[in-house]
């Protein structure tokens, strides 16, 4: 059975990762026939690190729906893994893209949503909300005979990814500070990025007599870090990890805009995402862990925030003040 895989946004740091572990993690590249990656950018570092790692990467260029109807039917893709981009049009490029998949004839589509998106208010948190629109469309295809998309279908809702954090690292190093505009008591829980790329490189290279294996067809799975931390707590596992103290600053909004705006090179429509996740946190609408999902489909335990701040020690560690 060929599985054909095409992933968007690759040029982005989801979509890469997951294309990584297809390609070089024999338990995944054994079971696929090819990777090709969309990216709106193809002359960025990580789409052309993508072709070094054997993939292809296909110029996506939004308002051409017919001509990426043509570039999936002429690579033969049967499954497509759809990161909405970091892109101020995330909704829009993501619709056109299942459109162009659904008339391309793809039957396995696997949707990186966000967690949270659920309790996310229209009017408060709309970067987040779209999730909600994206999720509708992608999955109503489920109900109509007419189109193999959706046949066999699967969502994962990714919670708040840890190495957002590291938006700070320059005030951690600097004073000894993480700085997050969640509140005092409420909770959230982080969850490494490589966690949410290994459910899905799972999903993608499953195999079922419908697609997808049986096992994550047809799932909603909700990914977040396995331990809710409020600021203090977070502060205190990176401490412990780093040998060195850091303390939670819980800052405003307006502050945390100043600081992303500084320290991020990131999409402006990214920035909102941040900031509207952040929100959530405050508003108590994200004191829960789920992991059930990445135990069941990967049999491993997802990161720990200590691990976290083990792994990205060098960003975080604060610099010893000289003495004058």
């Amino acid at each position: 059975m060929s599985r054909n895989i095409c992933i968007t946004a690759v040029e982005g740091q989801t979509g890469f990762l997951i294309a990584e572990l297809l390609l070089k993690e024999g338990k995944f590249s054994r079971q696929i026939s090819s990777l090709t990656g969309l990216a709106l950018d193809p002359s960025a570092a990580r789409a052309q690190e993508l072709t070094e790692l054997g993939g292809k990467v296909v110029h996506h260029q939004p308002g051409r729906e017919r001509l990426m109807v043509k570039a999936l039917k002429d690579i033969g893709c049967d499954t497509i893994c759809l990161v909405p981009p970091a892109h101020r049009d995330k909704y829009d490029i993501t619709m056109e893209l299942a459109n162009a998949a659904k008339k391309a004839g793809v039957s396995n589509v696997l949707l990186i949503s966000s967690a949270g998106c659920d309790y996310a208010d229209r009017e408060k948190q709309p970067r987040l909300r779209e999730f909600i629109d994206i999720e509708s469309a992608v999955l109503a295809s489920k109900g109509d005979s007419e189109t193999p998309l959706g046949h066999s279908p699967c969502v994962i809702r990714a919670g708040f990814y840890a190495e957002n954090l590291l938006l700070y690292s320059e005030q951690a190093k600097a004073d000894g500070v993480l700085p997050l505009p969640i509140g005092e008591s409420h909770k959230f829980a982080p969850v490494a990025l490589g966690d949410v790329a290994h459910v899905a490189a799972h999903v993608l290279a499953g195999k079922g007599k419908h697609g997808f294996d049986d096992r994550h067809r047809g799932q909603m799975m909700i990914v977040t870090g396995p331990l809710l931390c409020a600021g203090k707590e977070l502060a205190e596992a990176a401490s412990r990890e780093l040998a060195a103290k850091i303390e939670f600053e819980n800052i405003s909004e307006s502050e945390a805009k100043r600081v992303i705006a500084s320290q991020s090179e990131s999409d402006e429509s990214e920035k909102e995402y941040i900031l509207e996740y952040y929100s959530l946190v405050r508003e108590g609408k994200t004191n829960y862990i789920a992991t059930t999902a990445f135990h069941d489909v990967t049999g491993a335990h997802p990161t720990e925030p200590n691990e976290f701040f083990k792994s990205y020690s060098t960003e975080f560690r604060p610099r010893k003040k000289t003495k004058h």
